[in-house]
């Protein structure tokens, strides 16, 4: 779309901590992430800038002592580009590269570059480019001259658009196409969880800090053999498998990207029909890394997720896996304290998977309401449904004429036809005992 300088494997990185930031948030804590995240990339940092300032530079982000601290950086390391821990603006990227005669890359742009290598199905791939050209959108002014001639000469004379005019024409024309495909991926996302639905089938989805060992988790409780590795967003394309309980109920169990700090919205955006996975889930289990020192600052960075894209309401286990890694023991926690329930396991031993499956089947049975529904004759789209749904668990025929049908009812699908189905005396129904 535009020309911009070689990507190199060498880099410098910058780290600002500003005093507004909040104090949560630690210096070691974001660096530590900082610096996973360039690894993750394959490119090999040179050098680390760190600083202290009040605020942003509204020109070049840094002040002018620390910019000229990085440019004699970038040429002491003959450094290809410079990466910054920061989100910063079109105008501050493109004076940067300017005065530092090299790319610069921010936060966003990193994390980008990593789920760009990282993707691997169609959708995946659809997504990631729609975050990218949403992030380039506003990026297309970059000091290149050719981007303000109007087309001249021979052959080549037009309406008078300029090339930044074409450019962006033709950004939008391509953003349109990826939103068509990716609303086609969602309708077929959607088809599958009414199937579900219907079928009464619960969808459970795992959610957490990226690298806390949610891939690890799925492959032990399903028996699949998903990608899964010691480094940042290992995961990105949604994988679904069923899974049966102790108490032989079949469930869903869905895998899905890792959240991060400072997430970025494009990618919120882009990853929507993924997250919607979470969204629609009917039980959240929360992967911890019980190994991490950061963990309870993750925790509310991922509860900040869920919020933003609706999920925040969802049913929660905490499963605090690494164990292996801590003098934990394997043990569960019923829901006190205004906690949910909490379980400690180690996903790579197995070791406290059993009460996980456990605690999941508890909270299942506790939103089941199950009871003998007596049907009139008349009532045949009803009792067509619950078949449907898979809630019957045996029929018969009364003398006086009627459906005798005993059924297990997740709470969801309860509310739904009680609500459907007035005339019928739904109240005969109760929570499973342990409610």
């Amino acid at each position: 779309m535009f020309e911009r300088p070689s990507h190199g494997e060498r880099a410098v990185l910058v780290h600002i901590r500003f005093q507004q930031a909040r104090q949560a948030e630690s210096q070691g804590e974001s660096l530590s992430e900082f610096t996973e995240l360039v690894a993750s990339t394959g490119v090999t940092h040179v050098a680390l800038i760190t600083g202290t300032k009040s605020s942003p530079d509204p020109r070049l982000f840094v002040g002018s002592g620390k910019a000229e601290e990085i440019r004699r950086a970038v040429g002491a390391g003959e450094a290809d580009v410079v990466i910054f821990d920061h989100a910063l603006s079109p105008s501050q990227e493109r004076n940067l590269e300017a005065f530092l005669q090299c790319r610069v890359l921010d936060r966003t742009g990193l994390i980008l570059d990593i789920f760009a290598q990282r993707a691997r199905s169609h959708e995946g791939k659809l997504q990631v480019e729609l975050a990218q050209l949403r992030h380039l959108s506003t990026r297309l002014v970059r000091g290149w001259t050719h981007l303000e001639r109007q087309k001249g000469g021979i052959g080549l004379r037009g309406p008078g658009e300029k090339q930044l005019e074409t450019d962006r024409r033709l950004l939008g024309e391509r953003i349109k196409t990826i939103r068509r495909r990716l609303d086609k991926v969602r309708q077929q996302r959607e088809q599958g969880r009414q199937l579900r639905k219907k079928a009464n089938v619960p969808t459970i989805s795992l959610v957490g800090y990226t690298n806390a060992g949610k891939s690890t988790l799925f492959n032990a409780l399903s028996g699949a053999s998903v990608y899964a590795a010691d480094q940042l967003f290992a995961t990105l394309d949604p994988t679904l498998r069923r899974v049966v309980l102790p108490d032989n109920q079949a469930v869903v169990l869905a895998d899905t990207v890792g959240f991060i700090r400072h997430l970025p919205h494009d990618l919120v955006a882009a990853f929507r029909a993924t997250l919607q996975e979470t969204e629609e889930a009917d039980l959240l289990l929360h992967v911890i890394d019980a190994s991490d020192p950061e963990r309870h600052s993750y925790v509310e960075q991922v509860d900040r997720v869920l919020e933003e894209i609706g999920a925040a309401g969802s049913p929660q286990i905490l499963v605090y896996n690494k164990i292996d890694l801590t003098d934990a023991e394997p043990r569960s926690l019923p829901a006190q304290d205004g906690l949910p329930p909490r379980v400690w396991l180690s996903a790579t031993s197995g070791a406290g998977l059993d009460g996980l499956l456990a605690a999941v089947a508890r909270h299942f049975a506790r939103a089941t309401m199950r009871g003998r529904l007596l049907l009139p004759m008349d009532a045949g789209r009803l009792r067509a449904e619950l078949f449907q749904r898979g809630a019957v668990l045996h029929e018969e025929i009364t003398p006086e004429g009627l459906w005798a049908l005993d059924v297990s009812l997740s709470r969801r699908s309860y509310g739904q036809l009680s609500e459907r189905f007035k005339s019928i005396d739904f109240g005969v129904l109760t929570a499973t005992p342990g409610a």
